[in-house]
């Protein structure tokens, strides 16, 4: 697989699926990119806009033997952590151990619909991460936090390492993840800032005495279909940028109010207000060789050991994946 051949560090390949279409689509999906040689499948979770992602991962789970799966990612909103935990330890027995758990602090796509506001994320993230970790080392948990609590709760039939991933962009979010999680997303950030972001990363772990891997994560576009496949899911991501990002590619208050407002209509809706410039900066884009050396460049400056690549447009998954594939290969 990519980069088994080649000089440098090797890089290992993961998928990111958003279900969208139907289970068994994304199954096929999976199993495909196992075939390829994809180490790690992440699957969106997105509340009402997708189908459910523990139904998904479940089904992707008994049609492969070696592709780890996980939420990418999950929140501690919409679901009781404890609840989380104990369906992530359930896929982990019925696979013989390849689950893993991505959490993070939820976007305005899965909580908007829902009415659910992102009160205190970073204590509330927090928590969740030692909530988990305790009940998969089979602990005995009692916690009161600001937006869930746990008494006595106990899990017997958990792996105690199962990897707990953590996504975020707030410097904050990124120090925790450092300092605690088994490894950290990096997920459609502004290129320019990428090492930036590895940083806080690395910094939060030197606190802590921590060693997380580091996965980054965007679109490869090397035509017009793949560019239009991302264009809608630049939207929420515009949206819940930080605000320098914001300022830097000259979007105004007035534009985060009318993406947002038009996103209540779709995505495909809100994507129309989102110009090429606003996207380019967030992806990896040119002819298969010139994506294969922005990345190698990219991930060897921040010392980053995995790829995700988003899978979006499903009819031209397939096609996708082996782009990727090819593009790693190249390096």
């Amino acid at each position: 697989m990519a980069g088994s051949e080649q000089s440098g560090p090797m890089i290992r390949a993961s998928l990111n699926l958003i279900p969208e279409a139907p289970v068994e689509k994304m199954v096929d999906l999976a199993a495909y990119a196992e075939e390829l040689g994809f180490g790690r499948c992440w699957v969106y979770d997105e509340g009402l806009a997708t189908r459910d992602v523990y139904v998904t991962m479940t089904a992707i789970m008994l049609a492969t033997d070696r592709i780890q799966v996980g939420p990418g990612i999950t929140n501690a909103y919409t679901r009781h952590p404890g609840q989380t935990a104990a369906a992530i330890a359930s896929l982990d027995e019925m696979s013989g151990g390849r689950a893993f758990l991505g959490l993070g602090a939820g976007g305005s796509l899965t909580l908007d619909p829902l009415a659910i506001p992102r009160n205190r994320p970073l204590e509330t993230i927090r928590q969740a991460i030692v909530a988990c970790r305790g009940l998969f080392a089979g602990e005995t948990v009692d916690m009161e936090g600001p937006r869930f609590s746990l008494q006595s709760a106990h899990l017997d039939y958990s792996r105690p390492d199962i990897q707990i991933w953590l996504a975020g962009r707030g410097p904050r979010m990124l120090d925790l993840g450092g300092a605690v999680a088994d490894g950290v997303l990096l997920d459609f950030i502004y290129k320019p800032s990428l090492g930036t972001y590895v940083e806080r990363v690395r910094r939060g772990a030197e606190r802590t005495g921590n060693q997380p891997e580091i996965c980054y994560s965007t679109m490869i576009v090397t035509d017009e279909r793949a560019l239009e496949a991302v264009r809608p899911h630049m939207t929420y991501r515009l949206v819940d940028s930080p605000p320098d990002v914001r300022e830097v590619l000259g979007i105004e208050d007035t534009d985060v109010a009318a993406i947002r407002s038009a996103m209540a209509d779709g995505l495909g809706a809100a994507a129309r207000l989102v110009p090429d410039e606003w996207v380019l900066p967030f992806v990896v884009s040119g002819t298969v060789e010139e994506c294969s050396a922005e990345l190698q460049q990219l991930m060897e400056a921040h010392g980053i050991s995995e790829f995700k690549i988003p899978v979006y447009d499903m009819d031209n998954g397939r096609a996708l994946l082996e782009i990727t594939a090819r593009t790693l290969e190249s390096r």
